[in-house]
């Protein structure tokens, strides 16, 4: 790996500084846009009060770009069974992406958001959990959800808002959860999660259960006051809590070195005095290891993590946003198009069907298949999810109060009332007496 960067950022000088440190090392670099550092084989979390801040933290791996193991490398035992089904749900998530991104492109949806670049982290860390360990993601969780077992057609009925949806057509789309499953509903409040998971945490360490609660935020979502707060709190009191960040150098309409000038996200777990480690966000075998090893320190030593996965976006925020008046244009190597083509080449999907082809276990032929299947009944999905009904207005005022307040009694009635007005305009949902 070339050593020598293609920067036109902000945190251009601070970025070469620690490529110099690399290159004179001899060790290859890694090359995300949220932090650059030296990669290692070495599943370490490093430990307040015991180890020194490194100058940048160092990336954990254990299969390069090609899916080849990297010297030194001590890959986790798992079953060729359990890898085969970490590919289908990576690309299960995959081919949901392009079914619902252009469906909502189509006007079919009003909203939708991608996991283009980045399944590796949650379908990764997910594995790595006990079914019954509660999940807070973010937004781009959709792995770690399929992973539960949440299917193609719970998540379609959410996106269409129909009256199968389990949030009642209350929530945007993927804004998807399901207590069944201990998957908390995503929520489009930036960070409330967070501070959150640790109150989940705190009640399963006083059960003694053996059981963690893991967040997902990104980058971008690190500058909220609430990351730092819920930090602390875990901190203090011994939350089994996984702080999982997803750092993809990107948050809406924002490039990391708007967010800040530091090592990446992984020093503020050092500084709030939880063990802390940086891994590569698209190596899944990585990305399973160290969610293992988290929960580990969480339910054996009764402290937090903090994971900083580093991956890259490379769809936009939403279809809500456009990405190309912040994201950096040139590859961080020569002999690419641009940034998007460089990262693309080197997706999970693609670097651990490499692994497991090596391994004998999966071939281009099972991905074309597993492929097409998918897509088939993601569009499948979409179809039966249009054509059902509509969520009945009654749900406008449910699951709120135990006993309605006189104020949302009259507002019930004056829709009630209007809608009776006004039946055309009406005419697709159910009776407000429906429920």
């Amino acid at each position: 790996t070339s050593c020598a960067p293609m920067l036109g950022s902000r945190r251009a000088a601070s970025a070469a500084r620690r490529l110099a440190r690399g290159c004179a090392s001899g060790a290859e670099l890694s090359r995300f846009v949220g932090a650059r550092s030296e990669y290692t084989p070495e599943l370490r979390y490093l430990y307040p009060h015991a180890d020194a801040v490194p100058p940048a933290f160092p990336c954990f791996r254990l299969i390069d770009d090609n899916g080849v193991p990297v010297e030194g490398a001590a890959l986790p035992d798992i079953a060729p069974a359990v890898m085969r089904r970490m590919q289908q749900t990576m690309v299960k998530v995959s081919e949901f992406d392009k079914v619902f991104n252009e469906a909502q492109r189509q006007g079919r949806l009003s909203f939708y958001f991608t996991n283009r670049g980045e399944e590796a982290c949650s379908v990764g860390s997910g594995a790595a959990l006990r079914d019954d360990d509660w999940v807070w993601p973010q937004y781009r969780e959709l792995g770690a959800t399929f992973w539960r077992g949440y299917t193609i057609e719970e998540a379609a009925n959410q996106c269409c808002h129909n009256e199968l949806d389990a949030t009642k057509g209350r929530q945007l789309p993927m804004h998807i959860g399901s207590p069944e499953k201990h998957l908390m509903y995503v929520k489009s409040n930036l960070g409330q999660q967070v501070p959150a998971a640790n109150g989940a945490a705190y009640a399963m360490k006083l059960q003694r259960k053996g059981r963690c609660s893991i967040t997902y935020f990104g980058e971008g979502c690190a500058s909220e006051g609430d990351i730092p707060s819920a930090l602390n709190i875990a901190s203090v009191h011994g939350c089994p809590t996984i702080f999982f960040c997803r750092n993809n150098g990107y948050a809406i309409s924002t490039n990391a070195s708007e967010q800040y000038s530091s090592d990446g996200v992984a020093p503020r777990g050092f500084a709030y005095g939880m063990p802390t480690i940086r891994v590569d966000g698209n190596d899944l075998l990585a990305v399973y290891a160290a969610t293992a090893a988290a929960r580990a320190i969480g339910t054996e030593q009764g402290r937090p993590t903090l994971v900083e996965a580093m991956t890259y976006r490379v769809g936009a925020h939403s279809t809500s946003d456009d990405d190309s008046k912040y994201r950096e244009p040139s590859a961080p190597e020569e002999g690419w198009d641009d940034e998007r083509s460089y990262w693309e080449a080197r997706s999970p999907i693609v670097r651990f069907g490499r692994y497991l082809h090596q391994r004998g276990c999966f071939s281009g032929a099972d991905e074309e298949r597993m492929r097409r299947a998918l897509r088939k009944e993601a569009i499948a999905a979409l179809s039966a999810a249009e054509e059902a009904g509509r969520p009945s207005p009654h749900h406008l005022f449910t699951d709120v109060w135990d006993v309605e307040p006189p104020a949302l009694q009259q507002q019930r009635a004056a829709l009630q009332e209007h809608m009776a007005r006004h039946p055309a305009a009406y005419d697709k949902f159910p009776s407000f007496s429906s429920q």
